[in-house]
């Protein structure tokens, strides 16, 4: 019995069927990538925005609360002034203006800035003890609010935070026991 070879034919895809799949393969990508979008998405706030918004404006009413406090007792000026200033600090750290109640009339009056925003000015104790215990409660009330934000907030911005509330903690002390 004589050896025959048998019929050459390819074992694989012919070059034509490679051309073929190859070009409805780029067909298919191309149809089914997006298009280009002309309208722009807004992208809404995350909860470290908005906690850093909040921390921001909490840091400006307690300015104008201080603020407020030194227009209706003056002799209470040299020992808040500096204590204002590192709540005006504090608000700017947070990416706020800083300049609510930043200028403090004789009148007692809300001044320029503070009047811009909606929120009304802070009542004022007569008494100077009531009106440093009114400050002592809102730096510890916020102290304590963003120290409970730590745990919601990333890395830089729960250490900003954690320096703030300190900052605030120590406030309420100096206008507190402080004074004794």
């Amino acid at each position: 019995m004589p050896f025959t070879l048998p019929p050459r034919t390819p074992s694989g895809p012919r070059r034509r069927s490679l051309l073929a799949s190859a070009a409805g393969a780029f067909v298919l990508v191309g149809c089914s990538a997006p298009e280009p979008s002309t309208v722009t998405t807004v992208r809404s706030p995350s909860a470290a925005d908005m906690t850093r918004a909040r921390a921001a404006r909490d840091s400006e009413s307690l300015a104008a609360r201080y603020a407020a406090v030194i227009t209706a007792h003056p002799p209470l000026a040299p020992r808040l002034k500096p204590l204002r200033a590192e709540v005006v600090r504090h608000a700017q750290a947070f990416g706020g203006s800083g300049t609510a109640g930043s200028r403090p009339s004789a009148s007692g009056s809300p001044s320029a800035s503070a009047s811009a925003h909606p929120s009304p000015s802070p009542t004022v104790p007569a008494q100077e003890k009531d009106a440093l215990a009114g400050l002592a409660t809102a730096e510890r009330t916020l102290a304590d609010q963003r120290t409970k934000a730590l745990l919601t907030v990333p890395g830089e911005l729960a250490r900003l935070l954690a320096s703030v509330a300190a900052a605030g903690a120590a406030h309420a002390f100096l206008l507190t026991e402080g004074a004794k």
